[in-house]
């Protein structure tokens, strides 16, 4: 029997890969980028090998082809790259991440993937709420990585620590934002999103233990409530928004209705961006952001400057910038730390591969939303002229998307790590039909 057919075994390596992408820095921290490289290798091999184990269950031609243009796009910027060594690392790194996407993919059902996507986030909610607790009850004061990081010499700085190095604050009870395992309050919002996210699916899914939901549900929430990071309350609001359209049009029986639903919503929908436009600062400053998201708007203005001098194919892939490298080591910095992304996915697109780069990706993100939009409101035929019920779990791979499209306008993770995973694997599932398990009988 093969390894991948023990369950212990699978859910072990996707645990291991979903923690490691969602909370890398754990690993950074605690045994240096050494350590964290050496669990990466380690799953990049094991993900290779699970996608051999399972080559008959799938055929090239049958993942998304912008996915396959944006893999191919990472490699060709070699050519024209700037720091050509550099961009076929980060082509590389990125073709790991996908491949492991397209290994759970292929290998896993959605009822497995949400069960140990669960696990995955109890594991660092719960680890994260014990560290700040640790933090806050023991040690009282802030606590840097156990490991320094590279190009860190926390003895011979020339003034104070920046607040962005340290791995806790230890403001837990000082009504600060809590950075927990993941070392980033940003970061953690995020995996408590998805938290609610994963855990209200189970709360409503009558597979799914009540017991164990409620409870990890209501700590997700009071996570989330203690990061307090703008850019994910608005990813909670466009969430829950998505959550009562669907139910919308699942709820219209006939062609008629459904049509009358979706042009409402669409009303809805320009109708609250454009008041979102209208009272953008009004919004931010009620969640206690600057107009520019809190100095985002310098990196913004820097990246766009650069990625002008060349718009078409862009300085090449690199995915995480390299900040030794120029134009990176002079690019951006906030609150005098070196920033090693753009904090906006878009621009980073545009910056790395270009303008041809941003309409492939886009594709991607259009045709991804597309298929997870009919997973959610279209019931699956259960026999011929039949139709199933569609199930709570049938939400998960559009909520998740939608979570990370918005924290793409702040954040640069769609691209890199989990998020270019999850991007991935959502694209490559739905587009191989897979319903399993998803839609209730």
């Amino acid at each position: 029997m093969r390894l991948i057919d023990d369950s212990r075994v699978r859910s072990l390596y996707l645990v291991v890969v979903l923690f490691t992408l969602l909370a890398g820095d754990a690993w950074r921290y605690t045994f240096g980028w050494l350590g964290w490289g050496i669990v990466v290798g380690l799953m990049a091999v094991a993900s290779v090998l699970v996608l051999v184990a399972q080559r008959r269950s799938l055929r090239l031609n049958a993942l998304p082809y912008p996915l396959l243009a944006f893999l191919v796009l990472t490699a060709l910027s070699v050519a024209w790259s700037f720091y050509p060594g550099f961009s076929a690392l980060g082509a590389l790194s990125t073709w790991f991440t996908v491949a492991g996407a397209v290994a759970v993919a292929v290998t896993f059902s959605w009822s497995e993937i949400l069960r140990l996507l669960g696990v995955t986030l109890r594991i660092i909610l719960g680890l994260s709420v014990v560290f700040e607790l640790v933090v806050s009850v023991f040690i009282r004061h802030p606590v840097l990585p156990l490991v320094a990081q590279p190009g860190v010499d926390y003895a011979n700085l020339p003034g104070k620590i920046p607040l962005l190095w340290y791995w806790s604050r230890d403001v837990l009870f000082v009504d600060g934002r809590i950075q927990g395992i993941v070392g980033n309050s940003a970061l953690l919002s995020f995996v408590a999103l998805l938290g609610i996210i994963v855990f209200g699916i189970q709360l409503f899914d009558r597979t799914y233990r009540k017991r164990w939901s409620a409870p990890w549900l209501v700590i997700a929430v009071a996570v989330f409530a203690l990061t307090r990071a703008a850019t994910n309350i608005l990813g909670l609001v466009a969430v829950l928004a998505v959550v009562i359209a669907v139910l919308l049009v699942r709820r219209a029986r006939t062609p008629r209705i459904r049509a009358l639903t979706y042009g409402g919503l669409l009303v809805v929908v320009l109708a609250g961006a454009a008041g979102a436009a209208l009272f953008s600062r009004q919004i931010l400053a009620l969640l206690g952001k600057s107009a520019d998201l809190t100095n985002r708007g310098e990196i913004w203005s820097s990246v766009i400057a650069l990625a002008q001098e060349r718009p078409a194919l862009g300085w090449g892939w690199v995915s995480y910038w390299v900040p030794w490298v120029a134009p990176f080591d002079t690019l951006a910095k906030n609150n005098g730390v070196q920033q090693l992304h753009a904090h906006d996915a878009w621009l980073d697109i545009w910056l790395q591969v270009g303008i041809v780069g941003l309409v492939v990706f886009g594709a991607l993100v259009l045709s991804t939303f597309a298929r997870s939009w009919a997973y959610a409101v279209d019931p699956p035929q259960s026999a011929p002229g039949r139709t199933g019920v569609l199930a709570p779990a049938t939400l998960l791979p559009l909520l998740v998307l939608v979570a990370l499209l918005v924290q793409s306008v702040a954040e640069s993770r769609l691209i890199v790590e989990y998020g270019m995973f999850l991007t991935a694997l959502i694209a490559v599932k739905t587009k191989l039909g897979d319903r399993e398990a998803l839609a209730a009988p």
